[in-house]
């Protein structure tokens, strides 16, 4: 299926939403419709078509994959709840954890992912409530990413073969899928979300899991978790398209309490962007750098290494997994 960008120059936002809404009506009908929030950009712009569309008949879920940053699902759901949207938690950590177990394979870990959110979490909500359509916000450039080969996007289904209805008994619909990152966010300001939330930095489908190399277990997520929080905090006053912290696989040598230990190495990574095809490294201040290592090796555990990738993409890519 050949899909048509709407390039942001040509995005009229009022118009594109009052046609979103139309298709979303028409295609539900007088049934109901279930959407995973995240927080992110994406899924709070299809949250919102979805309210406005549908109303009572659209059931939004936060998905607590064990995956996410800190405090991330209460604080997002708390938002939402301000907008007029009831917002479901469902704890799906173990389930998620189990599917990684053992996993190192990038691609692999990627597709244990959408198995679990798309077969486990989702198709057992939709067999329970008979819901017949899932609504999510799958962009242009994550369909153009799969399809290329470059990388593996959780959300992309129907683009790949997949048949959702027999594989996992609904229809997905994408109301975003014509649009890239720049675009959505006028949608969303247009929709009258905060300025945190159309303005926020891109975040991956799978999570903090596109920041593990190497096996995903609660104990490395809690390690990156702390790390992102750190590089978060440091450097939010930075005008960047997008800054992240990665876990390692490999331990390196350090020195903890005076004696040598094999530890952990992270590296970060602050992106100028403007849609994600590209991307070219910030140049971040030493001094600021220099704090952020100090913290992560003083704050968390067994760290003894930081990093910066100054490669731009490509041959890199904005996250690492």
């Amino acid at each position: 299926m050949e899909i048509k960008e709407i390039r942001l120059e040509e995005l009229d936002p009022k118009k594109f939403i009052k046609e979103k809404i139309e298709e979303i009506r028409s295609i539900v009908g007088e049934n109901y419709a279930i959407n995973a929030l995240s927080g992110g950009v994406d899924s709070s712009t299809v949250t919102m078509l979805g309210h406005l569309a549908l109303g009572e008949k659209l059931r939004t879920y936060f998905i607590d994959n064990g995956l996410m940053r800190e405090n991330e699902p209460q604080e997002v759901i708390a938002l939402f709840k301000k907008m007029g949207v009831n917002v479901i938690l469902v704890d799906a950590k173990e389930k998620f954890f189990n599917a990684l177990k053992g996993l190192r394979d990038p691609e692999e870990k990627r597709e244990a992912i959408t198995r679990v959110f798309y077969k486990e979490v989702f198709g057992k909500i939709v067999k329970e409530n008979g819901i017949k359509f899932l609504l999510q916000g799958t962009n242009y450039t994550d369909v153009e990413e799969t399809v290329a080969g470059i990388k593996r996007q959780h959300n992309v289904l129907e683009q790949l073969g997949i048949d959702t209805e027999k594989e996992f008994g609904y229809r997905v619909i994408e109301p975003l899928i014509q649009l890239r990152k720049p675009a959505i966010r006028k949608v969303a300001q247009a929709l009258g979300l905060p300025k945190n939330v159309y303005d926020r930095m891109p975040f991956p489908g799978p999570a903090l899991a596109a920041r593990v190399i190497g096996e995903v277990t609660p104990e490395r997520i809690e390690i990156i978790r702390k790390c992102t929080s750190i590089v978060e905090q440091e450097l939010k006053d930075i005008k960047a398209f997008q800054y992240l912290a990665i876990l390692h696989e490999d331990k390196v040598t350090g020195i903890i309490g005076g004696k040598r230990k094999l530890g952990f190495q992270v590296e970060i990574r602050c992106w100028e962007s403007l849609d994600a095809k590209t991307a070219t490294p910030k140049r971040i201040p030493y001094n600021i750098l220099e704090k952020i290592a100090q913290r992560i090796t003083s704050e968390v555990k067994d760290v003894v290494s930081v990093t910066y990738n100054i490669t731009s993409k490509p041959p890199s890519t904005i996250e690492a997994v």
